[in-house]
This record gives structure tokens, C-alpha cells and sequence, in this order.
């Protein structure tokens, strides 16, 4: 009889092996599918996760007007409308700056080549660089590099603005009076004995996403106000522009002090005395190390904890997938991936490697 139980044990573990083993071409296929349809999908997907985004950022308003006795539909369409206003009024208060700005930028551009060519002449004359034999004065034609392709892909588009603008509210809208129906029907898609972590799980991404949403909002007004101060005060030319994104860039996890750096140089170099740009580019580097060891640690405290290893992974992963909104969107994708492998009892060892 021992012997027979111990046949018995060893078939069954031998079929859960195999059984596992069988599973991995299958998980394979899946994730090539799903990769192919976030590929293809880009522009639907791009708009449903910035429409959840923001309908997170006005959720607070619409729960502090139900609280008055709105319905909520009606505290819905007042939070799009408001949303839909400021838009308005920040694009109208920047317009003429920045369509200066883009008219003036050709002079930037080249006043920064001409200082590279004038380096790379001095260079020369020192031997530090071998001049090619052939002419000189031939016009080379050099392609748009890949990081520029891959940051600007996701935002230069009209038609993706177009459809992004006149979608997005009515997405929003929706979201927001229809956010407990959503929920509850969505639980109910699971089975009886998983409702309970489907629900807990839901209730822990809406936190994790509130407070990433409304902390990177106010930190990113922080930085753009006090940017556009420091730079009006040096007399910076578009000053309200170059702050605007400064400020906003910084924001970006691991890449923000480069990207923040690189409009105040672009417009800096050769337009300001040198020790003021020096000066500038100080407090850049200061202000984004006050914001990332300060700000984050009180706004986001204990509810977004991923390692710097993972962060970096899903910024090259999704800036590679949909470009500039890929590093919008990354952050949030990989929390709300960390927080359902959490929940998930076979998957909580990949949710304890995203986190620190």
C-alpha cells in the first residue's frame, strides 16, 4: 500500500509539471496578441487610459458637488466643462507665445549648431578629431534620430489630437457618471469566489492612480510656477514657455533633469551671459531634486513603491510602443499592473519584484 500511494504521488506531481510546462507557449502566444494589440490599438488606447486619467483628477469635484445634492450626472457635466474651460484658458493665455516661440526656433537651432561647428573646428585644429578626406563643403542630409522619432511620435499627430479632443470628453463624461456601475459590473464578471479580491483590487488601482494623478498634478504646477519665475526673473526669452516645459518634463521618472535641461539650453545658449545660464541650470537641478526627494515622498508617501529597475524597464518598453504618451502613461500602467499582481495569490511574487 505505501508503495502504490507514493506511485500515486509521484504520477500526479509529474502531470502538474507537465501541465505547467504546457502553459508557456500559450502564455507566450497571449502576450504576443496582447503586445499587437496595444501596437495597433495605439490611438484607442491612448485616449481611454488619458481619459481615466483625467477622469480621476476630477472625480474629487464630482463627489464634492453630488454632495450638495447635484445628481450626478449633472456634477459630471459641470467637472468636463470646467476641465474643458481651463483647457481653453491655458491654451488662449499661451497661444501667442508659443506660436512666436515655434517661429523663433529656427534661430535657436542654428545659433546652437553654429557653437557645436565652432567646436568641432577647434577640435580639429587640435588634432582631437580626424577631418574626413573628402570635400568638406558636401551638404550631408542626416535622418531625424530615433529618440526624437520615438518622443514626438505620440504627439504629433492631428488627427490624433483631433480625435483625442472631441472623444475624450464625452469618455470622461461617461467615467464619471457611470463610475459605481462600472465597478460593480465589472466585479461581477469574475466568478463568486474571486468578487471579493476583483473588488478590493479595483479600490486599491482607483487609490494608487488618485493619488500618482493628483500628486504628479500638483507637484508639475509647482515646478512649472516656480520655473517660470526663475526664468522671467533672468529676463530668459519665453520665458512663460520654456518654464511651462521645464517644468513639466522634470516630471518624467529618471529622465526629468535631462529633459527639464534641454529647453533652457536650447533658447539659453548664446541669447543670455553665460553666468546666468549657469545659474539657471543650478536651479533646474535644484528644484527637480527638491521635487523628487521632498514633494514625492510627502504627496505619494507609501502608495507607489516600484523599483528603479522596473520603472526603467516600462519607461523604454512603452516610450518604444507609443512614444511621448508611452512615458506618459508608463508609470501608471506598471502601478496598476504592481497592484493586481499583489492581489493575485499565484502572481505575488511578481508584484513583490516591481516593488522596492
Amino acid at each position: 500500500m505505501p508503495e502504490i500511494e507514493i506511485q500515486v504521488e509521484s504520477s500526479s506531481t509529474t502531470r502538474l509539471g507537465t501541465s505547467r510546462r504546457t502553459r508557456w507557449p500559450e502564455r507566450i502566444i497571449a502576450i504576443g496578441v496582447l503586445l499587437a494589440i496595444c501596437y495597433t490599438a495605439e490611438l484607442v488606447l491612448v485616449v481611454l487610459l488619458l481619459s481615466i486619467l483625467c477622469a480621476f483628477i476630477l472625480a474629487p469635484l464630482v463627489d464634492y458637488l453630488v454632495g450638495f445634492g447635484l445628481p450626478r450626472s449633472l456634477a459630471s457635466l459641470i467637472a468636463v466643462i470646467v476641465l474643458m474651460a481651463a483647457g481653453y484658458l491655458v491654451t488662449y493665455a499661451s497661444y501667442n507665445q508659443v506660436v512666436n516661440f515655434l517661429r523663433v526656433l529656427p534661430k535657436y537651432s542654428s545659433g546652437i549648431r553654429e557653437s557645436v561647428m565652432s567646436f568641432r573646428k577647434q577640435a580639429e585644429s587640435l588634432n582631437v578629431l580626424n577631418p574626413a578626406d573628402d570635400d568638406k563643403n558636401a551638404v550631408t542630409l542626416r535622418s531625424p534620430s530615433p529618440v526624437n522619432e520615438m518622443l514626438t511620435r505620440g504627439f504629433g499627430s492631428v488627427t490624433h489630437g483631433f480625435i483625442t479632443f472631441s472623444v475624450a470628453p464625452f469618455l470622461i463624461y461617461f467615467m464619471l457618471s457611470w463610475q459605481q456601475h462600472v465597478r460593480s459590473a465589472t466585479v461581477m464578471l469574475f466568478q463568486m469566489k474571486h468578487r471579493h479580491t476583483a473588488y478590493v483590487t479595483l479600490g486599491a488601482i482607483s487609490r494608487m492612480i488618485r493619488s500618482f494623478v493628483t500628486a504628479n498634478l500638483l507637484i508639475g504646477l509647482f515646478m512649472v510656477l516656480v520655473s517660470v519665475g526663475i526664468f522671467a526673473a533672468y529676463g530668459l526669452p519665453f520665458f512663460f514657455v520654456i518654464g511651462s516645459l521645464s517644468g513639466s518634463l522634470s516630471l518624467v521618472p529618471y529622465l526629468g533633469l535631462f529633459l527639464a535641461l534641454i529647453p533652457l539650453l536650447t533658447v539659453g545658449l548664446g541669447q543670455i551671459p553665460s553666468g546666468d545660464l549657469v545659474a539657471l541650470c543650478a536651479a533646474v537641478v535644484i528644484l527637480h531634486v527638491f521635487a523628487l526627494n521632498v514633494l514625492y515622498a510627502k504627496l505619494l508617501g507609501r502608495s507607489l513603491r516600484l523599483n528603479p529597475l522596473a520603472v526603467s524597464l516600462a519607461l523604454l518598453f512603452w516610450g518604444w510602443l507609443w512614444g511621448g504618451m508611452g512615458l506618459i502613461l508608463a508609470i501608471p500602467i506598471l502601478g496598476a499592473a504592481k497592484v493586481i499582481l499583489e492581489n493575485v495569490e499565484s502572481l505575488q511574487p511578481y508584484g513583490a519584484w516591481l516593488g522596492e
